[in-house]
């Protein structure tokens, strides 16, 4: 019968139907039959590949992505307020939004839902399967309406959702993936005595004090928020210990009391040239909590733990992070809910390009950093710090194939990213490889000197003609980059080390008024714009509408993590305990107090952007909440 009627030859469907009743089948009258016929039909509109695959990019190119708030979650869902009433075009919804959305949904604020116009939709499929005007087109026009409302419209909804979920994914990742490179590639302090403290009030400030190779040397508990009493007899223990121990630096936890002790220490009477810096503490309590600190530090408190790890992170940020899940370190956007088999492949893919970028030194690294080193796994890492700790340091590269399962396999490919500092040989501080010796040996005797001489003397270099050296295994490229290397030995490819003061008159999110101009770090880009520590506990935002004069279109254009900047301010929300900043130039100009400040609490309740001219402006703490 469905298919008499599909044909659409003109004939009755409710004629040719009765000869189908069967009331033993279950099929009592012709208008079951035909009921049943009509069912068959959108089974087959729905199974149609041309048919699903119109409205599939129907739903991807014309879907409206809808959401609402529940009903009576009001109160309990006030951070998702900006969603509770809204609609956009799916195809260009940003990655943060769909994220923040399906995750009100999850936690059942929001009630979300993707259509295209039903009017289109149907044509589509009529176009395809309804011929003509006849009763039996009738049935079918009928039965292709309830296919697309009953089984293509969820089906294809299920699809979108899931292809903007993947697209969000892969954008929300990236951002993770580049944050994460940009932190662990900064600036280093190198190789000093640090003094490292992890702020407290009621618990008092762990101080510790390490040497050169980050090695702990002391540690102590200190009260410089107490009593008139306890902060003398904190300051004389902080000069104590910074004399004994020649500190040439102190790094000071960006927590809770941190601003406090910052003051507190720089007004205790250190030498005016020891550098005080603020360290950014994302992760140091998971780390304290890790298996490869209870390892290192059986015996100490989680806290003194924490602030060794703060000391290292001023003295080497990229060695002390790879001990932290890079999830923790908190420089990801919706980190939780995005796919985390592809979030983990794709962060450690990050680490170890980072890793491997800066090479490491085997006298000096822990077995979580060489864990990254490409050839070696978690076991060889283990074997050349247990191998090191028996030992003695390592004299050259060569030695490495002592250690206990290291065969020449793995040695070929972890030998060029491993330095040894003043080595029997020059090269073994250097990013060449030993396959490539022989050849530095040859333009070195060629040239009647060492290799020494050749790394010292520019002269010398500069008569090496590269040609001559070309061979079936080695390269002019390869030959270019080693006479590089020979320039510069071990050359660290991070930036020079530069600290940042924050304002003295700014403590506290209270003491923050719009107009005023603050240096600050970046310390989390995301698709919509910027997080800013100024130094008052709680970062600010710099929306992607005021990340420059000119439009931007994604906000790593303009800045990166750990960057130093300059932000106006423009709101302080102390009630939700929000700062809005800019990073542009006229937020800062004499008429700068007299022109609108972003809208109020009131104003943020209209929806949509705000349109001046041709630019739109969304509003700048739409997306806050979904920061970790």
């Amino acid at each position: 019968l469905a298919e008499m009627i599909f044909s659409q030859r003109g004939l009755n469907p409710l004629e040719q139907a009765r000869s189908f009743v069967n009331e033993s089948l279950g099929v009592p009258g012709p208008e079951a039959a035909l009921s049943g016929a009509g069912d068959i039909i959108a089974e087959w509109v729905n199974e149609n590949p041309d048919g699903r695959a119109r409205v599939r990019r129907l739903f991807l190119e014309k879907g409206m992505l809808l959401s609402k708030v529940a009903a009576g979650k009001e109160t309990e869902g006030a951070k998702y307020k900006d969603y509770f009433d809204w609609q956009e075009p799916a195809a260009k919804t940003p990655s943060h939004r769909i994220l923040a959305i399906r995750r009100g949904e999850k936690e059942d604020i929001l009630n979300v839902s993707i259509h295209p116009p039903e009017s289109e939709a149907l044509a589509v499929l009529e176009s395809l399967f309804v011929k003509g005007n006849g009763p039996d087109a009738a049935v079918v026009r009928a039965a292709t309406r309830d296919a697309f409302k009953r089984l293509l419209s969820p089906s294809m909804e299920t699809e979108t959702r899931l292809q903007l979920k993947e697209r969000a994914d892969m954008e929300a990742i990236r951002v993770f993936a580049d944050n994460l490179r940009d932190l662990l590639l900064a600036p280093p302090l190198g190789a000093r005595r640090v003094m490292g403290i992890d702020p407290g009030f009621r618990t008092g400030c762990k101080v510790v004090c390490l040497d050169r190779q980050g090695r702990l040397l002391c540690h102590d508990t200190l009260f410089p928020h107490g009593s008139k009493h306890q902060r003398a007899e904190a300051a004389g223990k902080l000069l104590q210990l910074a004399e004994n121990r020649k500190v040439e630096a102190i790094a000071v936890g960006n927590g809770t009391a941190g601003r406090e002790t910052e003051a507190f220490v720089r007004n205790a009477g250190l030498p005016e040239h020891l550098p005080i810096v603020m360290v950014n503490e994302s992760g140091a309590s998971i780390y304290s909590a890790s298996e490869a600190a209870r390892q290192e530090f059986p015996d100490l408190d989680l806290t003194v733990r924490g602030a060794v790890s703060i000391g290292r992170r001023l003295m080497d940020p990229l060695s002390e992070l790879v001990k932290i899940d890079p999830k923790s370190i908190g420089v990801g956007q919706y980190q939780h809910d995005v796919d985390q088999t592809a979030l983990k492949r794709a962060l450690d893919d990050v680490v170890i390009s980072c890793v491997n970028r800066v090479g490491v030194d085997v006298n000096r690294a822990s077995a979580e950093l060489l864990t990254y080193i490409s050839g070696l796994g978690d076991r060889l890492a283990r074997n050349i710090v247990a191998h090191r700790n028996e030992n003695g340091p390592f004299l050259s590269r060569k030695r490495l194939l002592e250690v206990h399962r290291l065969g020449p396999k793995a040695f070929e490919q972890c030998a060029g990213f491993l330095r040894i500092v003043d080595g029997e040989n020059p090269l073994d501080a250097s990013a060449v490889h030993p396959e490539s010796y022989p050849v530095v040996s040859a333009m070195a005797a060629d040239l009647d000197c060492t290799v020494a001489d050749l790394m010292r003397d520019a002269s010398l270099r500069n008569r090496i003609v590269l040609e001559r050296y070309v061979s079936d295994s080695v390269g002019l490229p390869t030959l270019t980059d080693i006479l590089r290397e020979l320039v510069k030995p071990g050359r660290d490819p991070r930036d020079d080390f530069e600290s940042v003061a924050f304002s003295e008159e700014v403590k506290a999110i209270g003491d923050v008024l719009p107009g005023m101009r603050l240096p600050g770090v970046v310390t989390n880009v995301t698709a919509f714009g910027a997080f800013v520590d100024i130094g008052v506990h709680q970062d600010g935002l710099v929306h992607i509408s005021e990340m420059a004069d000119r439009f931007v279109k994604d906000p790593s254009e303009v800045v990166k993590v750990q960057q130093k900047v300059t932000v106006t301010v423009l709101e302080v929300d102390l009630q939700r305990r929000r700062i809005s900043l800019s990073l542009r130039e006229k937020s800062f100009s004499p008429a700068a107090e007299k022109r609108p400040k972003h809208r109020s609490s009131e104003g943020r309740k209209r929806k949509g952007p705000i349109r001046k001219g041709n630019r739109v402006f969304h509003n700048p703490f739409a997306d806050v909440f979904g920061k970790s």
